[in-house]
């Protein structure tokens, strides 16, 4: 039977798991001790890793699936696995579970199916849990099973799987979240290895909150969230079959009496203080205290001859469904333009059922002809002043490069920012691959917008729809973010690097989310200002920085990932009508910063995709920076229409307003194939690049060729047990799920691991 969690409850469950998390044995239990009075099944099961099997066994059992359901209700946490086991081989084998979990967690239910003894787990402190770790990890020699030594460990009686049969096993624990002011932190132990993406898996979370749920956010993987209510809202983790490796981790926000925030940090001395994530979000729809801002929409449609069909036909349909999604009492234009230029009314209309009938027959009696004034067309979008009160908004569609009129990339964008004298948001759609990309990201982002690209094989409707969704109720119109000093004074000491530099409007449902490097120790205070309904309004949020950890390594990873698609834009928008935009002198300066920041952080784009290459030379970072800069100039420069450019601006759209680590360095080629690349591994706040069988820490790889190491700890002595505590207590245990031999860079010195 299911308990309620009441107010009792949820005090009694704090007390007992108060006692567990302060129950763990003072004194270490050696491996050496535990290893013959420890004794496990042939298969040790770990749902958020792989299957630990003993050697010798050729077909030993497999997980075929995975599901982790996640309740989160005031602030506990209730996580359940459901775990599918296969069994290839003839006769029955069995099998434990071990799961590793955080700090306090209690076992609330341990099932399988069929027979067997009487089903039972026992939760293992911290220590007990390491002796335990190191006692079966002696007998399998495989290390990998050591990266969660840092959690308590439950491990389970032994089941039973069914000769060429299946086990269902489900298992129950439930743990208090830690908090930091209106922000919840959850994480679900996860391996760091890429060999855990081969299990399918899925991620679903549901948070209940007294409290009105302000934002949810994930560093470590890309997420779906649904709002239910303003207290409810779910979320999946994005990833077939699998999801992405390494922990999840979620937080979210509840709302105050305003816009709530809160801050990640990094300490990293190099950089004079270390990096910083704020996240924000504002009252959400139907919390009290929440009023959207009305819209001024104007649709700009491409009548050219090449829309000629269903694409006119999709294109028509979309504006149609904006149309149909305004409220009444915003206000909305369709302008069409060929050779010349039209449109339904002189300015922005009000939206009643009169002007929305007159509106859907001129669209309907759109047609086809001619050549593209993509000039004329934006000028005229940009030229009336809008309505008082409402966020003016343009979506702009086009199918190809200008052909008529003024036909220059740099004049067409400085004709667009001098008409823009009432900073309405251009929000561009590219349709197919003749499209100049790069001419319409520069102008999307530059009016705080955005620039979406519609493939052949999908339909124009459905991605102008997707992006309108995202434009519904807006809460906070130009929003800007200062940081002020201890006396409350604008600075820009405190920080620098930001990005973005420049933030965008603030959509129902959206979250402010700001990168950047601090110096020295805090606190930091931001103030954000912005245009809402009942006119500027401005709040203080205060972060001490005693929190900042090397844990949330996560942070610089991103900073560097937004900061790279930051100088390739600049390099791509240099190349406007040739490359002679941008001279030999920058273009070096560009590109050596992106190849220091990928080596660094590991964070791999098609331009720098060669790093990876196994034989690669990278002890001479002129000869790399030359081959980035010719594939920087050949293809960010001088590719601006075709499939090559659309998808350089698909990749970099992404990167530029990357929220989750990209752990494989996704990317789509210049043939729009999709590309991975696990030969750079990111862990925790190391990065490390495949040398034959070995992996080299990202800061001697240059020298690797060179180096000799300061040490060689060998697998198995009392040197490499002493290596596993340091890299726990460091929280950089994560590495040993690489196989192979490691060159790690410890206090300073080169350790050779080998294992």
């Amino acid at each position: 039977m299911r308990i309620p969690l009441t107010a009792k409850r949820l005090a009694v469950m704090a007390i007992v798991l108060l006692a567990v998390a302060n129950d763990a044995p003072a004194q270490r239990v050696s491996p050496s001790d535990s290893a013959e009075r420890i004794r496990f099944s042939d298969n040790l099961i770990v749902p958020q890793a792989r299957v630990f099997t003993a050697r010798g066994r050729t077909l030993p059992v497999r997980i075929a699936g995975v599901t982790a359901d996640v309740t989160i209700l005031q602030q506990v946490a209730t996580t359940t696995f459901e775990i599918t086991v296969e069994n290839p081989a003839a006769s029955q084998q069995e099998a434990e579970l071990l799961v590793p979990v955080p700090d306090g967690a209690v076992i609330r239910s341990f099932t399988f199916d069929g027979a067997g003894n009487e089903p039972s787990a026992r939760l293992l402190p911290k220590a007990e849990a390491v002796a335990t770790y190191q006692a079966i990890v002696s007998k399998l020699r495989d290390p990998a099973l050591l990266e969660f030594a840092a959690y308590n460990m439950v491990r389970s009686s032994v089941f039973p799987v069914p000769p060429g049969g299946t086990q269902h096993v489900r298992f129950t624990y439930e743990h208090v979240l830690t908090g930091d002011g209106d922000r919840v932190d959850y994480v679900l132990p996860r391996s760091e290895s890429f060999d855990s993406t081969a299990i399918p898996c899925t991620i679903n979370v549901s948070i209940k909150s007294s409290r009105p749920v302000a934002t949810v956010f994930s560093p470590s993987h890309a997420v779906l969230s649904e709002r239910k209510n303003a207290n409810h809202v779910t979320v999946a983790v994005a990833g077939s079959p699998g999801v992405a490796p390494g922990p999840f981790r979620l937080s979210y926000l509840v709302e105050g009496t305003g816009p709530a925030a809160s801050l990640l940090a990094y300490p990293d001395a190099t950089v004079g203080g270390g990096y910083f994530l704020m996240f924000a979000g504002l009252p959400v729809s139907g919390s009290g205290n929440a009023t959207p801002i009305r819209r001024e929409v104007t649709v700009v449609v491409d009548c050219s001859g090449s829309m000629a069909g269903r694409k006119l036909e999709q294109a028509k349909t979309a504006a149609m469904q904006i149309l149909d999604a305004l409220d009444d009492g915003e206000a909305f234009n369709v302008i069409n333009y060929s050779d010349t230029v039209s449109s339904f009314a002189e300015r922005a209309v009000v939206k009643d059922p009169v002007t929305g009938s007159a509106a859907r027959a001129y669209i309907h009696g759109l047609r086809d002809s001619g050549g593209t004034n993509i000039r004329d067309a934006l000028v005229e979008a940009l030229r009336p002043e809008p309505i008082a009160g409402m966020l003016p908004i343009v979506l702009f569609l086009t199918d190809g490069v200008p052909t008529v009129g003024e036909t220059r990339e740099h004049a067409i964008r400085e004709s667009v920012t001098k008409a823009n004298a009432h900073s309405r948001r251009i929000f561009s759609f590219g349709v197919g691959y003749d499209v100049n990309a790069p001419l319409l990201t520069g102008i999307a982002t530059t009016t705080r917008a955005t620039s979406t690209f519609v493939l052949p094989n999908e339909k124009v409707e459905a991605k102008v729809s997707q992006t309108f969704r995202r434009l519904a109720g807006p809460r906070l119109a130009s929003p800007r973010i200062e940081v002020l000093d201890a006396f409350g004074k604008v600075t820009t000491q405190a920080v620098h690097e930001v990005l973005p530099s420049e933030l965008g409007d603030v959509f129902e449902g959206d979250q402010i989310v700001l990168f950047g490097q601090y110096r020295g120790e805090g606190p930091l205070t931001f103030r954000l200002e912005g245009d809402a309904p009942e006119g500027r309004r401005s709040f203080a949020f205060a972060f001490d920085l005693d929190k900042a950890s090397t844990r949330n390594a996560f942070v610089p990873r991103l900073w560097a990932s937004r900061k790279i698609a930051r100088l390739v834009d600049a390099i791509a928008q240099g190349g406007a009508d040739g490359p002679s935009k941008l001279g030999e002198a920058q273009l070096k300066e560009l590109t050596s910063e992106i190849v220091k920041l990928s080596l660094e952080f590991g964070i791999l784009t098609e331009y720098t995709a060669f790093l990876a290459t196994e034989g690669s030379d990278l002890s001479s970072r002129e000869i790399i920076t030359i081959t980035a800069g010719e594939n920087l100039r050949d293809r960010a420069q001088n590719e601006r229409s075709g499939i090559g450019a659309v998808n350089q601006q698909m990749n970099s759209n992404v990167q530029a307003v990357q929220t989750s680590v990209n752990r494989s360095n996704v990317f789509y080629d210049r043939n729009m194939n999709r590309v991975e690349t696990t030969n750079v591994q990111q862990i925790q706040d190391r990065t490390f690049y495949r040398r034959g069988d070995r992996w080299v820490d990202a800061r001697v790889v240059e020298r690797e060729k060179s180096i000799k190491p300061d040490r060689i700890v060998e697998f198995g002595t009392k040197a490499f047990d002493e290596l596993v505590e340091q890299l726990v207590a460091e929280g950089r245990q994560g590495v040993l799920a690489l196989t192979g031999e490691m060159m790690l860079v410890i206090d300073g010195k080169v350790v050779l691991v080998k294992k």
